[in-house]
């Protein structure tokens, strides 16, 4: 079925030009150095730039090799309204691993045949030849199909190859060669001459828990802590008593639980309350500040229990369906062992004394960060080791703290290490930088990334953000939209109104795949430590915060609404697929998310304050439809009949529609 062309040497060669162009290959990542990204069962583009001399018709191939070196074929088709020349496929990959694909493109002498006869035939010119040059495509088809044992196809084209002949109308003639079933059996056995390859190029297919997910980060020191009202001093939680908000959150429909380090803390310069450079004795400091004479990284706090409680904490979230995500911050505080057994991990300044971590004018005395180039070699074999030790207890996930602050080689090598032996492990970026750094962390390996949601608020700005996202650097940067976090206090819920807890919940859980929420925002947190800064006033990254996570008011039922809707649509489970809308009001945010049959449009009001009216633009052509659409509200269970202008109206009690598109 395949005729590739033979290499010519010479001068030309040099250019590297193929029997056809082929051009802007997506998706590349850097010429090819990094693999792009997919997920098990998630639909993606492959595009490229593909044209030939002359008129005669072009067809192209995306070639798919899995990890154990087997070929999967998927046509291209042209895709017009993007602009010439552009070809693509929609592919799949339904198993884990490293897996390659090129592109070929060949020459399409069917589709040119039919061209030729559809104008010659109605011309009355060429017929004998029309019906030779027909027939000899068809005798080789036949012959493919019979080889691949094709019968069905094989019955249509020996059919079509019969009826070719010049006594025949030009009409009879006509309805053969533009028959349907003729052409789909041609499509798959016609002969593609002149094929020409590019070269491969790689793509990394993860689970699907590196795509989707609803994520649900507490502190375990703060689940079942205690105050002594006479001594004032605190009895820490444990991870024997987090029983409870385990199943809480998995009655909430959420797939992972993010845990702080749960390390032993430092005691020198310990942060007292609201990141006090002074504490006391009941302070419990900054599970950032890792490390003491009890332990360093491969420890746990002794307040928390053993390293056999951790062991049942995690046994007890698997059994619920939670995996459970560990917090990795390469630092250490002055106490920690590496400190005297590793004093080449760190920066000595001139005046003898280690240097702490600084982002002037704000000073961690409590942190000292680890310097990669001092001795590197061994600070890689520790830092994996660490990372295999957790992975023996049962962590799948480590959310890696400033990873943006540490060589990027460094995290490359480790994720790369990391995922010989364990392919199914994932790691989580929070990198809240420079967007060239954010997106290179995602080319070095981190399976997702935190992401500037926090700081999108306007129509405008979300629109673009969404847009970027699913169709920038969705081949290499898969987004998580937290909506709050221990150091991020959103100015957009500052006015404490509920609408505003549950408008940015609701943009979170559609517009990303994944999602996250730090503990308090579902109770509707929001005072900050100071006037328009974004630290929370009394945070609980330094001291104990227990929550009777039932009490009145909560959003729990709105987010375990959403996280089934998420469930039940997969529509919602990627972001490859979705369009913003135009609407006639700033304050109304649409958007539309498919997958296969599953199409779902959201309409969210911005403003948590006041109601917002307008319509919404729908291009029902773009999906198939004629005039009218069904849409089926999840939130609110209406349903309504939809054309091209559509009327919404929501108000701060009811901010959101999501619709199921019938």
């Amino acid at each position: 079925m395949t005729d590739t062309t033979t290499s010519v040497s010479g001068r030309y060669s040099q250019f590297q030009f193929g029997r056809f162009p082929i051009g802007k290959v997506s998706p590349v990542i850097e010429h090819g150095a990094y693999a792009a990204k997919a997920v098990e069962g998630e639909s993606f583009p492959v595009s490229a730039r593909i044209y030939r001399e002359g008129h005669d018709r072009v067809g192209a191939t995306v070639v798919l090799t899995d990890p154990q070196g087997t070929t999967h074929h998927v046509d291209m088709v042209q895709i017009w309204p993007q602009g010439l020349d552009i070809w693509q496929a929609w592919v799949r990959l339904e198993q884990l691993g490293d897996w390659q694909f090129h592109i070929e493109a060949w020459s399409d002498d069917w589709h040119t045949w039919v061209h030729n006869a559809e104008v010659k035939l109605d011309a009355g010119i060429d017929v004998e030849l029309v019906c030779l040059e027909g027939q000899d495509l068809t005798a080789s088809a036949l012959t493919n199909a019979q080889n691949a044992d094709d019968a069905h196809a094989a019955a249509i084209i020996a059919a079509a190859h019969e009826a070719l002949v010049p006594t025949a109308s030009a009409e009879e003639l006509i309805a053969v060669a533009t028959d349907p079933q003729l052409d789909a059996a041609m499509v798959a056995h016609a002969r593609r001459p002149l094929t020409t390859p590019t070269v491969d190029y790689p793509i990394r297919v993860d689970r699907k828990r590196a795509l989707f997910g609803s994520w649900y980060e507490f502190f375990p020191r703060s689940q079942g802590a205690s105050l002594d009202p006479e001594t004032g001093q605190w009895t820490s939680g444990t991870f024997a008593q987090c029983g409870p908000i385990l199943e809480h959150v998995a009655s909430l429909g959420f797939d992972v639980v993010y845990l702080p380090p749960v390390h032993p803390i430092g005691t020198q310069f310990r942060k007292g309350r609201n990141n006090s450079l002074e504490s006391t004795d009941t302070d419990p400091g900054s599970p950032w500040a890792i490390g003491n004479i009890e332990g360093g990284h491969d420890a746990i706090h002794p307040d928390l229990g053993t390293i056999e409680d951790f062991d049942e904490f995690v046994a007890k979230a698997n059994s619920l369906g939670l995996e459970v995500a560990l917090d990795f911050a390469l630092q250490a505080s002055p106490d920690h062992p590496w400190v005297t057994d590793h004093p080449e991990f760190f920066t000595t300044r001139l005046d003898g004394t280690i240097a702490y971590a600084e982002n002037p004018p704000k000073k961690y005395q409590d942190i000292y960060p680890i310097n990669f180039d001092n001795a590197p070699a061994t600070i890689y074999a520790e830092a994996l080791r660490v990372v295999n030790f957790w992975i023996d207890h049962g962590v799948t996930i480590f959310r890696v703290d400033n990873p943006h602050t540490k060589p990027l080689n460094f995290w490359a090598w480790l994720i790369s290490e990391v995922k010989v032996d364990h392919p199914e492990v994932l790691f989580f970026a929070e990198a809240f930088s420079r967007p060239e750094v954010m997106q290179t962390l995602g080319k070095a390996g981190f399976d997702m990334s935190y992401t500037y949601f926090t700081w999108r608020n306007t129509k405008n700005e979300l629109a673009s953000y969404l847009t970027e996202l699913a169709s920038e650097t969705d081949a290499f940067m898969r987004p998580n939209f937290f909506v709050n976090t221990p150091d991020i206090n959103p100015l957009s819920v500052r006015s404490g109104a509920p609408s505003a807890f549950w408008i940015r919940t609701i943009l979170a859980t559609m517009m990303s795949p994944n999602w996250g929420i730090y503990q308090g925002f579902e109770q509707y947190e929001f005072e900050p430590l100071k006037p328009g800064g974004e630290e929370y006033l009394n945070s609980e990254k330094y001291e104990y915060r227990p929550r009777d996570i039932t009490a009145e008011p909560n959003m729990n039922p709105l987010m375990g609404r959403l996280n089934q809707i998420r469930r039940e649509h997969p529509a919602l489970q990627q972001l490859r697929r979705v369009k913003v809308l135009p609407t006639t009001h700033d304050d109304l945010f649409a958007f539309a998310k498919n997958d296969g049959d599953d199409t779902i449009l959201v309409v969210v009001n911005l403003n948590p304050h006041d109601s917002a009216e307008g319509n919404v633009s729908v291009d029902l052509s773009e999906w198939g439809i004629g005039t009218e659409m069904g849409v089926h509200d999840l939130l609110g269970d209406g349903a309504w009949a939809w054309g091209t202008e559509n009327y919404v109206r929501l108000t701060p009690d009811h901010p959101a529609h999501i619709f199921k598109v019938n």
